[in-house]
């Protein structure tokens, strides 16, 4: 096993966003210096029965971890950085929303090691804010870019929806331009997802909204791919951009989010809190989705685990096909060999060649990947590599925004 990544899950915030059906609940401030406390209880149980782990990557999630008070998320880096071993070039993210970042807030997490900022800025269009149910306004998204510049936080990236109801490929352009205009050191970009029971989807069910336009949204993921490039950006997961720096002279590093790449690697992460999912061992597991009830549990001395799967060899040769395929370079013969024993072009002769014919595959001698049309198919493609047994979404690992 190599080094884990660690993902802690804060499941609050202002409020809850039109389009949201993650693991997230607003006013509950009564709650929060509780859920920490439980958190770090669960971190540090973790570690009485396990062995020693090296720790690269941690990264909170929610919700909105800035809506608590930067002393308490102080304190749980604290505790990760005192129950595990943590590397020295260690990557740190904190997911935040442009209206909830203050300079004091942002230099003492700086100083506690953060050293990644994901910001959730989905829009540049006030209209857009405003249909997303953000509590942000444009300007907050470039005042929080130089404030997280000024403490030194030199990683950051910005969150863009497209393909929104009534979202034209001008509005997306301008969106795209003033995302540019900030020089973040990655984007990711989400095609909208109406997701039942949201606010949302009432609104388009009741006709007071369009549906969103999947040609529309398609052409709007293509935009972003000639443009993106052209701007000195990395495109190498299905949506994420990462630009390069040169922090020695003549090496440039790409600043790819070295945690999400785990969960497309099939690499062992840790998730910690509410609702947090885990690949450990071997098994999948995931926490009680209630802060309440998983303060209450913790509390008890109970597990927050309440589900727990074991992968099996061929589900775990679909996972390294279904979320390696996300990233651009796809999926390399020799890994995929040395993983799972097999070769992968026999175990998958048959989808191989079904996928190549229709050109949403492509593969070379040492790797296969999906072609630009098979980006846009993707879900089409994944389902070819599925297990009978497994019917939820392994592409999005643990969090909200996983920038």
């Amino acid at each position: 096993m190599g080094n884990v990544g660690l993902y802690l899950h804060i499941p609050f915030g202002h409020n809850k966003c039109a389009y949201c059906d993650f693991s997230s609940y607003p006013q509950m401030e009564y709650l929060h210096e509780r859920y920490v406390q439980a958190l770090c209880r669960e971190l540090y149980r973790f570690v009485q029965q396990h062995a020693p782990l090296i720790v690269d990557t941690i990264y909170i999630g929610g919700g909105t971890p800035t809506t608590l008070p930067s002393s308490l998320l102080i304190q749980i880096l604290a505790v990760c950085q005192q129950a595990f071993a943590l590397v020295k070039d260690a990557e740190i993210t904190v997911e935040a929303n442009p209206g909830t970042v203050h300079e004091e807030s942002l230099l003492a997490l700086r100083a506690a090691g953060v050293n990644r900022l994901s910001l959730g800025a989905q829009s540049f269009r006030a209209k857009e804010l405003r249909l997303l149910g953000r509590i942000h306004n444009v300007d907050q998204t470039g005042e929080a870019v130089r404030l997280a510049r000024g403490v030194d936080i030199r990683n950051i990236n910005l969150d863009l929806i497209y393909g929104l109801p009534s979202q034209t490929t001008a509005d997306w352009q301008s969106t795209l331009d003033q995302a540019l205009e900030l020089t973040p050191e990655h984007l990711s970009l989400y095609a909208l997802s109406v997701e039942e029971d949201t606010p949302l989807a009432k609104r388009i069910a009741a006709g007071e909204l369009p549906p969103p336009d999947a040609d529309l949204a398609a052409e709007m993921y293509t935009m972003a791919e000639e443009q993106l490039p052209r701007a000195g950006y990395l495109h190498y997961e299905l949506s994420n951009w990462a630009a390069g720096r040169m922090p020695r002279k003549g090496i440039v590093e790409v600043l790819l989010c070295r945690h999400n790449l785990k969960y497309w690697e099939a690499e062992p992460y840790l998730g910690f809190g509410a609702s947090a999912h885990s690949y450990f061992g071997s098994c999948r597991y995931s926490n009680v989705a209630h802060p309440e009830q998983y303060v209450s549990r913790i509390g008890e001395g109970l597990s927050p685990v309440v589900e727990k799967m074991a992968i099996n060899p061929s589900e775990s040769m679909a996972e390294t096909m279904i979320l390696g395929l996300r990233l651009t370079e796809g999926v390399h013969f020799n890994n995929f060999a040395q993983r799972h024993g097999r070769d992968l072009r026999a175990e998958y002769a048959a989808e191989l060649a079904e996928l190549e014919q229709l050109g949403l595959l492509a593969r070379d001698n040492l790797s296969v990947r999906l072609t630009s049309r098979g980006r846009l198919l993707a879900n089409q493609v994944f389902v070819h590599f599925w297990p009978p047994r497994r019917r939820t979404s392994l592409a999005q690992g643990n969090s909200a925004s996983p920038g």
